[in-house]
């Protein structure tokens, strides 16, 4: 699916709005929080998982504080 969204000034700050059919797909609703996770391909959204987010952080954490060590591994 390929669709362009317009960004909105909100307050002091820029949003965009979702369409319906994008809530529906994603699961949420007016209030409900979404996950912005980086990817290779870009950007993805999905509905806020408590359990993951703190998988990520600790995740983030092992990679920043074990950088060299991951790099060794890696080659």
């Amino acid at each position: 699916m390929t669709r362009r969204l317009k960004l909105t000034t909100i307050g002091n700050s820029t949003g965009v709005i979702l369409p319906k059919d994008l809530l529906e797909k994603l699961r949420v609703s007016r209030g409900d929080e979404l996950m912005v996770l980086e990817t290779p391909d870009g950007i993805q959204l999905s509905a806020y998982d408590p359990v993951f987010a703190s998988q990520m952080e600790v995740a983030e954490r092992i990679m920043r504080e074990d950088r060299d060590l991951l790099r060794k591994l890696a080659e």
